[in-house]
């Protein structure tokens, strides 16, 4: 599973950098300044949460634990919640139509990493 954790952090990183690159060359002359800062927040809490995923990762390789396993779970799930429904968000307000609920998904994604980071803490307690 570590592995994985760290495969997928890897990913997300580059994905991280390349969507920080275009909000900050192609994004600033198509969107207005809060949809902007709405983008930037979603690629910024993905990138701190891309480092506690690699965490969790080599965290599990040496001290395994069904917590941290939980912790890499609820990050990748948080960055998917979270992030994803604030890309969704701005996609919605730049074309001006879509779902209307989409940012009430942010909070779940919130709770997820909220979650994640619990379970990191609690998983050094203790081996499976």
């Amino acid at each position: 599973m570590h592995k994985g954790f760290i495969r997928t952090a890897a990913f997300t990183g580059a994905l991280s950098v390349a969507l920080g690159a275009f909000a900050a060359h192609g994004l600033k002359k198509m969107l207005s300044p809060d949809v902007l800062a709405i983008f930037e927040t979603a690629v910024r809490y993905q990138f701190y949460h891309v480092f506690a995923l690699l965490a969790a990762g080599i965290l599990y390789a040496t001290w395994p634990s069904s917590r941290i396993r939980w912790a890499g779970y609820f990050f990748i799930a948080g960055m998917i919640l979270f992030s994803g429904s604030l890309y969704a968000l701005c996609t919605v307000k730049y074309l001006g139509a879509g779902p209307a609920w989409i940012g009430a998904v942010t909070p779940f994604g919130g709770a997820c990493f909220i979650g994640g980071w619990l379970m990191l803490g609690l998983g050094i307690g203790r081996r499976d």
